[in-house]
């Protein structure tokens, strides 16, 4: 089965639907969430890199009465089509809801992150997913529901560092955001650590013939060319006389000598062979062990 715009409905054996938006994939989990009993759901999406205190949002939410409260961030209006673009007053509430739209009345962008009063979300979800015209996506179809019900819909302004990663570009900026001496998202604030999930690898080398300069080398990575803004992924292998400039590399690339490799973002497991040139100047290539997109 197909839909209308062409994607594959998968289904499994017992006949469960897969996820057909961002809606759909919370209301088939409502049972998970009902069992909790909780006060507050906050939802979050996982495309997106940032650095925030929930709770901060979730004290909004409940200090301003709402029903349902969107996280807001100004963007650039080059860029405000990509997200739905939302108005509030100055109390905070909703007055207005487009999901990118082709010509942007604001700048005030849906963050993607939601605080929901457990019973309208359920309300809402429930009401949604019989709707067979729907996306059944939260900014297409539910908060402009709710806010055609005249809920208490707010928006929690956000001031602080926030990229969304849906596009190659984005993902490269986000990447390159993280160096220099100031990087745009610290990665070095002890005061707000991070703690991740790595593999275990030998400490990176970097021969006695290599320059680095300005990157992020993680462990496992050993390096004899020259490497300059980059980041660099677990397991990469540079050779000697090969050269990375301001480009991103997932885990186990290997760059073997005399190639170069600029503005790229190169998948996991991908070999660059002797003498290849990869990337343009004029924009980010991004490229895999299946091919270049």
């Amino acid at each position: 089965k197909w839909t209308a715009d062409g994607w594959p409905v998968l289904t499994q054996k017992d006949g469960a639907r897969w996820y057909s938006g961002t809606a759909d994939a919370v209301w088939q989990n409502m049972d998970f969430i009902n069992r909790r009993d909780p006060e507050y759901v906050l939802i979050l999406s996982g495309d997106h890199v940032y650095k925030m205190d929930y709770s901060r949002m979730i004290m909004f939410h409940r200090e301003s009465g709402a029903e349902a409260t969107v996280a807001a961030i100004a963007v650039p209006r080059s860029e405000a089509s990509r997200f739905g673009i939302l108005s509030a007053d100055e109390s905070g509430m909703i007055t207005a809801f487009e999901e990118k739209p082709a010509e942007p009345k604001g700048e005030l962008a849906s963050m993607g992150i939601y605080v929901f009063d457990p019973a309208v979300l359920g309300e809402y979800l429930r009401r949604d997913a019989k709707k067979e015209d729907s996306k059944h996506d939260f900014g297409r179809d539910v908060i402009p529901a709710m806010l055609a019900d005249k809920r208490r819909l707010f928006a929690y302004r956000f001031d602080g560092y926030w990229k969304d990663v849906g596009t190659v570009q984005s993902l490269w900026d986000a990447n390159m955001e993280l160096l220099g001496a100031h990087p745009a998202l610290d990665l070095y604030d002890r005061s707000w650590r991070i703690f991740s999930r790595s593999a275990p690898n030998p400490p990176h080398f970097i021969g006695a013939s290599a320059s680095v300069r300005n990157s992020l080398v993680t462990e496992g990575c050993s390096i004899g060319g020259t490497v300059e803004n980059c980041v660099l992924s677990p397991g990469v292998r540079i050779e000697r006389g090969a050269t990375v400039r301001d480009s991103v590399l997932m885990s186990g690339v290997t760059v073997k000598k005399g190639a170069v490799v600029s503005r790229s973002i190169v998948d996991s497991g991908t070999l660059v062979a002797p003498d290849c040139v990869v990337g343009t100047p004029e924009g980010i290539s991004v490229y895999s062990a299946r091919g270049a997109f």
